[in-house]
């Protein structure tokens, strides 16, 4: 069943439309995934279904009686009022019309207790029945759960007991992120708008919420930079660029290469378009330079012919996307960092304990681990911002050390953005500076912005070409990517992987540690850290989850063996699976047979196109609607069968 259907919704805010004719509809188990460069309209689109924002043309339609839940950017810092002030008790505040009717509940009894002698009479008999039907309409809307389903979700997302008794006003962002998301997941609304849920996640909760959403039986939508969560969790994604958007099959790595062949498909066309353009003009100008009265006539009729032709509007651009490349100046000595029985104490509270390890020249190392584990602590310690307790922390020679500080507290608010950088590089000249700036998508009046009206993305970009001009030869990173787009997480990527230097870096971002991580530096829930040097090229944070399985294991106690199946069981699950498995054949094996019949229809049209047809303006078009049908249909097919 269809819950949204968006027809032809556009939005402008003055002169800037940020999104136009954008058409769309779900059904009530799909799961959507948006995606697009920062300021394209994903968090406004969202705002537009949940009624939030009114288009400034189109419509937005969802069926009745759907619920819709959203969980905002900002929403972590929304408080509700009346309450109560703890996690637990916000967490409660959820289920407003269950506490009312608790409450209400609460004083039909008591009244009930009190009036006892009156049993019989008309009054007793009214307030007998209200209490016995709100009870029932209490009781099947999970009155009796709801108070432990809040505690369970809350201790998935990372609370305790005694976090879950803080007052609101006291939890950190991460925190209070964490709370706002969970008071959404409670509710399982119908309809679940997510606005970048993955922000302040550690890894152990990632994967729980994406387990959580994958199994949701009801539709999702997520605004989402996080492209491991957005292939675990979606299965149709929505692609703003150039102010249009178009839905996708798949995750956000299926649809990133649909749009790919979809795109070499279209500038196929398009070339093939422009040259039979550039053929008919030839011939029509041949004819009129004839100037006989058939060759007039035949020009014409061929003008005719190419005025009717429906042309494909000129591929468009790539949308503008960072240009980083990192270089190191002078080059450090193989040893690089040595770090021997570290430990670190905030008074008697124990951050760190017992860490050693060395880092070699070159080396891309990552350190992840749940929240609180002491991550950046242990970069602090190494930038030398903190003293440890004991241990030593001995550095290589030649060290030059860049930071990318997560919060961007490097910047001075007063400065403007050419300020900013021209200040920290005074002997460049003005292009130059503006250059950089440009590389990193500050172009025209954007380097006049002050640092304190700057965006996220915007200051993590500043903060990034400030790094890539220093040439440092040890760039130590912590959360590089948050606030950065899609395109700009993948222009950090390709950048980081051709540096020469070497690389320390805290992220919780699993597409990025897996790209580029040569060893990862993972610690456990008990604080311990384990070095996992990677083997495999871009496998990096599989092989982290493969080592933290076998740590489990190992420390793990005995399991009671599992009941063995009966042989009839085992008989009757080996029929199944051997039916499944004829079924799975036989329908691959139709796929080829139709796979191969496509292929040989389409090396015959492109003969005829270029061939019989070359002349035929009818019939060649009529070869390239059938052969874009082809290539769409061997598309999906070489989607199920792998190629």
């Amino acid at each position: 069943m269809t819950v949204i259907s968006i027809n032809g919704v556009s939005l402008s805010f003055g002169d800037k439309t940020l999104f136009e004719d954008v058409s769309f509809s779900l059904n009530e188990n799909d799961r959507l995934g948006i995606v697009g460069p920062n300021g394209c309209g994903k968090s406004s689109l969202l705002s537009i279904i949940y009624r939030t924002l009114e288009p400034t043309s189109g419509q937005c339609f969802i069926s009745s009686d759907v619920s819709v839940g959203i969980l905002t950017q900002d929403g972590a810092f929304e408080v509700n009022d009346g309450v109560g002030e703890s996690a637990l008790e916000q967490m409660y505040g959820a289920f407003g019309e269950l506490l009312a009717a608790e409450a209400r509940l609460a004083e039909l009894a008591a009244w009930l207790e009190a009036h006892a002698d009156e049993a019989g009479g008309e009054k007793h008999a009214s307030i007998t029945k209200e209490y016995t039907a709100l009870n029932e309409r209490f009781i099947s809307g999970g009155g009796a759960v709801f108070r432990s389903k809040c505690r369970s979700i809350l201790e998935r997302m990372g609370f305790d007991a005694e976090a879950m008794s803080l007052p609101v006003t006291s939890l950190s962002g991460g925190q209070r992120t964490r709370l706002a998301l969970s008071r959404q997941l409670c509710r399982e609304p119908d309809i679940l708008l997510l606005d970048e849920p993955t922000n302040h996640l550690d890894t152990e909760t990632l994967t729980w919420l994406e387990n959580f959403l994958a199994s949701y039986k009801k539709c999702i939508i997520a605004v989402s930079h996080d492209r491991h969560f957005l292939d675990k969790v979606t299965n149709k994604t929505l692609m703003i660029e150039h102010r249009r958007a178009k839905l996708y099959k798949g995750g956000y790595t299926a649809s990133a290469e649909q749009r790919r062949t979809d795109r070499e498909i279209y500038e196929r066309h398009y070339r093939n378009q422009q040259k039979e353009i550039a053929r008919q003009e030839a011939y029509i100008e041949q004819q009129r330079r004839w100037n006989r009265e058939r060759n007039i006539i035949a020009a014409e009729s061929r003008q005719k012919l190419l005025d009717k032709m429906v042309k494909l509007d000129a591929p468009e651009k790539d949308e503008k996307t960072v240009k980083m490349r990192f270089v190191q100046g002078l080059q450090s000595g193989n040893d690089v960092l040595s770090v021997r029985s570290l430990g670190f104490s905030y008074g008697s509270t124990k951050i760190l304990s017992d860490i050693s390890f060395s880092v070699k020249r070159g080396e891309r190392v990552f350190i992840v681990g749940p929240n609180g584990c002491g991550k950046s602590t242990l970069i602090k310690l190494l930038l030398e911002k903190l003293r440890p307790t004991r241990g030593i922390i001995d550095f290589g020679h030649n060290l030059q050390i860049g930071y990318y500080d997560q919060e961007n507290q490097n910047l001075d608010e007063k400065n403007t953005v050419l300020e900013e950088l021209w200040s920290r590089y005074p002997a460049m000249k003005e292009h130059e500076v503006r250059g950089a700036l440009a590389a990193f998508l500050f172009r025209g009046d954007d380097v006049f912005k002050e640092i304190s009206v700057l965006s996220g993305g915007e200051r993590a970009r500043l903060t990034l070409v400030k790094l890539m001009l220093s040439k440092m030869n040890l760039l130590v990173l912590d959360e590089p990517t948050n606030h950065l787009d899609i395109g700009s997480r993948e222009a950090l990527e390709e950048a980081l992987s051709g540096y020469d230097g070497t690389v320390i870096c805290v992220s919780h971002d699993r597409t990025f540690i897996s790209k580029l991580a040569t060893r990862i530096l993972g610690f456990d829930e008990g604080g311990t850290l384990h070095d996992v040097r990677v083997s495999r090229v871009g496998a990096a944070w599989d092989e982290w989850r493969e080592e933290a399985e076998r740590v489990c294991v190992r420390t793990a106690p005995e399991a009671t063996p599992a009941p063995t199946e009966s042989n009839k069981e085992a008989y009757l699950r080996g029929k199944r699976e051997a039916a499944q498995a004829r079924r799975a054949e036989a329908r691959l094996q139709r796929l080829k047979k139709e796979e191969a019949e496509l292929d040989s229809e389409l090396d015959a049209l492109n003969a005829e196109l270029y061939g019989e047809a070359a002349s035929d303006y009818v019939r060649a078009a009529e070869i390239a609607k059938r052969i874009e049908e082809i290539e769409e249909r061997l598309l999906e097919i070489y989607e199920e069968t792998d190629g």
